[in-house]
């Protein structure tokens, strides 16, 4: 089974294609706790990204978010 790759998917109120953001493994449960508060509330957060980057968001901006697992194939986003 391939190593898992988590990132932050964010899709902007604007439209577009999603933004996809490798995270640091250590990031993970805390952003996923948080993403339904942050959409909620349109709150800021910073995260770190895998690379060593510091990403801060603004989720008055997005329209969803989530973490989704770069490493399976076939499968993308909140499909089951």
């Amino acid at each position: 089974m391939a190593e898992p790759k988590p990132a932050l998917v964010l899709h902007l109120a604007t439209g577009g294609e999603p933004l996809l953001f490798p995270l640091a493994p250590e990031e993970t449960a805390g952003v996923q706790e948080k993403i339904p508060d942050l959409l909620k509330h349109g709150g800021v957060h910073s995260v770190q990204t895998r690379d060593g980057y510091t990403l801060t968001v603004n989720f008055a901006h997005v329209a969803a978010a989530y973490v989704d697992d770069l490493s399976r194939k076939g499968k993308f986003g909140l499909s089951a």
